[in-house]
């Protein structure tokens, strides 16, 4: 265990980060961290922030999520001080990502946003993603905010179904 709990925290979402091939949202990561009570919703919060700035953790928004990877300075860091997380905690994460890791990975595999376009209707765009691969890139034209924010919500539901749809079409 480390001396300072930040520390400890910051190597655990590394962890996590680490483990997994795809990214995970805050959410995820707080879900698993706050389930388990190792901090409050804040102190986890700051220890993201501050991998964020340290550029050891990239983030990118897409809609209403927070999508978080490891960096190689990460990796890197994280190969240094990984003894300094208990196995029994290893163990849990382990343990969490061989039940819940299809769940997590169809969450963030599956991303819709929307903004205004030029000619000033709004675009919806829809993506299927497996690794670094774009299975279904999808941009639909629609006339309102509304619209497009309700194509996104609803892709989020049915986007494996549309996709099985697509495949049985067309090949």
């Amino acid at each position: 265990m480390t001396n300072d709990p930040l520390t400890l925290y910051k190597l655990i979402v590394l962890y996590m980060l680490d483990r997994v091939t795809f990214p995970l949202t805050k959410a995820q990561v707080g879900d698993f961290v706050l389930e388990r009570e190792y901090t409050t919703f804040l102190t986890l919060q700051q220890a993201i922030s501050e991998l964020i700035d340290a550029d050891m953790v990239k983030a990118k928004s897409i809609r209403n999520r927070t999508h978080l990877e490891i960096t190689p300075e990460g990796k890197q860091t994280l190969d240094f001080f990984s003894n300094r997380i208990s196995t029994r905690i290893k163990e849990e994460i382990d343990d969490y990502f061989k039940e819940n890791s299809l769940k997590l990975k169809n969450e963030v595999s599956v991303i819709s946003n929307y903004y205004r376009s030029t000619s000033g209707e709004y675009e919806a765009s829809l993506v299927i993603r497996e690794k670094e691969i774009n299975l279904v890139n999808l941009t639909m034209s629609v006339p309102t905010e509304a619209l497009a924010a309700s194509v996104c919500e609803k892709w989020e539901n049915a986007s494996q179904d549309i996709y099985k749809y697509l495949v049985e079409k067309l090949f």
